[in-house]
């Protein structure tokens, strides 16, 4: 299972265009982690990343360091399903994406995962599986942290 971290002031995602638009999910302060899942990953490498991210110190103490984890600050995380982060560029000029799970799977671990924070006592607010969506953000910092669960074990 692959996370891409970002710090940020303020996220939300909106699904639809014009009128129909519609946001659903929003934090004010915390994290936005696009999450992609792989073939291979299974409900360890969901609970791996959720307490990983829950704990990790980004976060900006009263002495300016990088000290300080969601939990700490109450602060809440945005989840936005993504297999692109599984694209293997390495052929040709196409992406394949032949290693992320089929729907089914990376949807019941996408959803694991966001339980699994929930958990650790994070609210998490989500995107909306298997939609397009608009992802707006601003990164603090900027602070952009990669995850791999496959690299963890």
């Amino acid at each position: 299972m692959r996370a891409v971290v970002q710090r940020c002031a303020e996220a939300s995602v909106t699904i639809g265009t014009g009128e129909a638009a519609r946001v659903t999910g929003a934090v004010e302060r915390g994290l936005l982690v696009y999450l992609g899942v792989g073939q291979d990953d299974t409900e360890n490498d969901a609970s791996y990343l959720a307490d990983k991210i829950a704990h990790l110190r980004i976060f900006m103490d009263a002495d300016e360091k990088m000290n300080l984890s969601l939990l700490e600050l109450g602060y809440g995380v945005l989840v936005v399903s993504q297999f692109t982060l599984y694209a293997d560029a390495r052929k040709g000029r196409r992406p394949s994406y032949s290693g992320a799970a089929g729907n089914e799977k990376a949807e019941a671990l996408y959803e694991y995962f966001c339980t699994c924070l929930g958990r650790l006592g994070v609210h998490a607010e989500t995107g909306k599986f298997r939609e397009m969506m608009d992802v707006r953000y601003t990164n603090e910092g900027p602070v952009t942290i990669l995850l791999d669960s496959g690299k963890a074990f």
